[in-house]
């Protein structure tokens, strides 16, 4: 049952980069300090009644919710040792929480509707495993919108308000640097000052003295920013934290700001 005691609760909601595939598991040097920020960050969390992921991994027509009771896992990877597909992770689903997330789309006339079928991919098992690897919290995703329109990713937030006064934590699941092309499994950090750029620009938006309609306006031109295609190619590991933004409605406080495979990622909290 979510906590409906709104004097004492309040949702959580965090954006980060949660690494190459099932990496951060298997102990690759250059995921070191986003496996250490992980393991740390329910210290600096209040224990949730359930967890509501946005992963950079799940594009559907229209916003989806995972309604399982008891979703598997869905290796969505390929190319890596055997125990990659060994990995387990027996969290519950919420489906009440689910029906709660697809009423608020709905009301805000934003198409939406549940997969009971689909499973956790790792933009959730991976970062979920390091950070509660009891996996006893319910757990479930939304997806994200096909077409990786930002406005409409900032409008999927800015539906989820309410759930601002329940105890939940809301992850958007990407990683603030995408170029697949640049990242280095020898974990050396070159200096790359169009990604430094990028992420500055990143947290100036998103912590600077603005207004939310101003950040919000930002995000949606997010293909201005410095250097944005270099970090960006495709941009389905920045929008989760659109729909993170959009639902905050308050700036953000940088809580990693360190190096990813031999690149520069952050980390936001509200």
């Amino acid at each position: 049952m979510l906590s409906q005691d709104h004097s004492r609760t309040q949702a959580q909601i965090v954006y980060f980069s949660h690494g190459g595939g099932p990496l951060p598991i298997l102990g690759d040097a250059g995921h070191q300090a986003m496996v250490d920020f992980m393991r740390r960050l329910p210290m600096r969390l209040r224990a949730p009644d359930a967890i509501l992921v946005i992963s950079a991994h799940w594009e559907e027509r229209i916003a989806t919710v995972l309604d399982a009771p008891q979703p598997p896992l869905f290796f969505d990877y390929y190319g890596f040792p055997d125990e990659a597909y060994d990995i387990t992770y027996p969290a519950p689903g919420s489906p009440p929480l689910a029906k709660r997330v697809v009423e608020l789309l709905k009301r805000n006339r934003i198409p939406a509707g549940v997969d009971s079928q689909r499973g956790f991919d790792h933009g959730l098992f991976i970062p979920l495993k390091l950070m509660y690897p009891r996996a006893d919290i319910p757990a479930l995703q939304l997806s994200l919108l096909q077409g990786l329109n930002p406005a409409a990713h900032i409008a999927l937030g800015n539906a989820l308000g309410e759930l601002r006064s329940e105890n939940i934590l809301v992850v958007g699941s990407g990683f603030s640097f995408h170029n697949v092309r640049a990242f280095t499994r020898q974990g050396q950090s070159a200096p790359d000052t169009a990604n430094d750029a990028f992420q500055n620009w990143l947290i100036d938006v998103c912590t600077g003295a603005l207004s939310q309609a101003e950040r919000e306006q930002r995000l949606r031109a997010w293909e201005k920013a410095p250097s944005a295609r270099y970090c960006h190619p495709r941009e389905e590991h920045l929008l989760p934290l659109h729909v993170c933004q959009g639902m905050a409605d308050k700036p953000a406080t940088v809580v990693f700001d360190d190096y990813i495979l031999g690149k520069r990622g952050i980390a936001f909290l509200w």
